[in-house]
């Protein structure tokens, strides 16, 4: 984690999108809670893992997560109102 309790809150969400650099298609945020002392080996960059260390580690997230969502901008949204506004727009939605 980049700082522990940087808020002070009892909760933080991390939150991060996929989709911006496609040329087609949605873009979709995830957002999750994870318990203060949530460790995993894989919990680092995503992109350097493979796809089945993906897979073990969404599974065991949406198991062991406080609160986890998922948002999505369509591409008409996209088109409407840029990349840029759509990721912020999908990231709201998966607050």
């Amino acid at each position: 984690m980049l700082i522990a309790n940087y808020s002070g809150l009892p909760h933080e969400a991390g939150l991060d999108e996929a989709g911006r650099g496609c040329l087609a298609g949605p873009v979709v945020a995830a957002a999750v809670i994870l318990p203060p002392d949530y460790h995993h080996y894989y919990l680092n960059d995503s992109k350097q893992l493979t796809r089945s260390q993906r897979e073990v580690l969404r599974d065991e997230i949406t198991r062991e997560a406080l609160a986890w969502a998922v948002g999505e901008a369509t591409h008409l949204e996209i088109d409407e109102i840029n990349i840029l506004q759509a990721s912020f727009r999908a990231m709201h939605r998966a607050v």
